[in-house]
């Protein structure tokens, strides 16, 4: 080899080996404390914001645990409440079988009265009307009134005064059917059948006479004299066309017929009514004497081989 040669080679290997150890030489400790500030910042900022997140939670945990709190509280108030109103039901049921068949009944002439006064409403100015046009005739009828001696000025107002001696006022047909309702409510059925009758009588054009018929039903049906009660029922359906009791007029005959043992009769009646009144409450209870009623298919007998 020749000298030339061997001083490149030399020359070359210091410089790979200068090279090598810049490489591998340790960094400066200003790099290294650098990133390690750095690190513990970036550990810092997690710490923290797990710290955070739990103190969140945290919270919202609490929130949740008294709503959940609150809410138990309100079911258990429920559940003492509805603890004491079936007690009362049972005790109610038990002590008092007959009560219960008395409140229904009044609560039947309760809801009667509401339904008759929805319809009666919009009748009152008309009869306020007709009451004064009525008075104001009988003004001018009776002897001494302006109208009826030719004297001068303008005609008196209405008056009950004006009527003569010892003549009661006419009873309007709202006060008596309100007084029969309210004693038949009370169970005074003798007195309120009187004053149904006497209502059908004095107003057989009323809105309220089909309604005056169905509780004639109801006296009879309810004294057990069920032959009557079919037929005031009858009469609901027969000469009351628009009347409010057509579907409970109809239900009751079907009922009445059953008390009366006419079974055959009677279901037929039922059917009528499911027919007629769909989705009423009448329709459902028709319902179920049908199902008491009609007679089971018995299986077919299997036959020995």
């Amino acid at each position: 080899m020749s000298r030339k040669a061997t001083i490149g080679m030399v020359v070359a290997a210091v410089f790979l080996g200068a090279f090598a150890g810049q490489l591998i030489a340790p960094q400066p400790a200003s790099a290294v404390a650098r990133e390690i500030i750095e690190l513990q910042q970036s550990v810092s900022q997690l710490l923290q914001g797990q710290q955070d997140m739990r103190s969140a939670m945290d919270q919202r945990l609490a929130e949740l645990r008294t709503v959940v709190n609150q809410t138990l509280d309100a079911q258990n108030r429920v559940n003492t409440e509805m603890g004491a109103v079936q007690k009362a039901l049972q005790d109610t049921q038990a002590n008092s079988g007959a009560r219960i068949d008395t409140i229904a009944t009044q609560t039947q002439g309760v809801s009667d009265n509401m339904q008759d006064l929805q319809a009666r409403v919009a009748k009152v100015s008309q009869q306020v009307t007709d009451v004064q046009n009525l008075l104001q005739s009988i003004d001018a009828k009776l002897p001494g009134t302006p109208s009826a001696t030719g004297g001068g000025g303008g005609s008196a107002p209405p008056s009950s005064s004006a009527l003569p001696s010892g003549v009661p006022a006419p009873i309007s047909s709202d006060t008596l059917y309100q007084n029969a309702l309210r004693d038949f409510s009370s169970g005074r059925n003798d007195l309120a059948r009187q004053e149904f009758g006497d209502f059908l009588k004095n107003f057989p054009q009323s809105d309220l006479a089909g309604n005056a018929q169905f509780y004639l039903g109801e006296i009879s049906y309810a004294q057990g004299d069920y032959p009557n009660a079919i037929t005031a029922y009858d009469a609901v359906l027969t000469n009351y066309p628009r009347s409010f009791k057509l579907a409970a007029a109809s239900l009751k005959k079907g009922e009445a017929m059953l008390a009366s043992g006419q079974k055959a009769t009677a279901l037929r009646q039922f059917r009528s009514v499911v027919s007629r009144f769909p989705g009423t409450d009448e329709s459902r209870r028709a319902e179920a004497h049908v199902k008491e009623l009609s007679p089971r298919t018995a299986p077919a007998a299997t036959t020995p081989h």
